[in-house]
């Protein structure tokens, strides 16, 4: 079981829970979170979640992270604009937040 924030996720039944609630996730979706959130603290590279998540090594689409993230934060709770747990890192990647995000 990891826990970072409020999420909790079980890599082995994959199932993820924000509180008592649990959420419903994609396959995709979440390897995603998984990718991030077990190596919260870190910084994940776009062509480290191609790899692990889509099992590319090349961008199958620009915008495929883009859109599955958009639908994770949804889920997850987390506000796009201001995001608590998932924060995108300019030109580096994306990271699962320990803490509060820093503005």
């Amino acid at each position: 079981m990891i826990e970072v924030q409020e999420i909790r996720v079980d890599p082995e039944r994959r199932r993820a829970w924000r509180g008592e609630d649990e959420i419903s996730l994609s396959r995709k979706e979440f390897d995603l979170v998984h990718a991030l959130i077990s190596r919260a603290g870190d910084i994940v590279t776009r062509d480290e979640l191609m790899r692990e998540v889509w099992k590319a090594s090349f961008y199958t689409s620009s915008k495929t992270i883009d859109v599955h993230l958009g639908w994770v934060r949804r889920k997850l709770g987390d506000d796009g604009r201001h995001p608590h747990l998932i924060t995108t890192i300019r030109g580096k990647g994306l990271r699962f937040e320990t803490g509060p995000a820093m503005s």
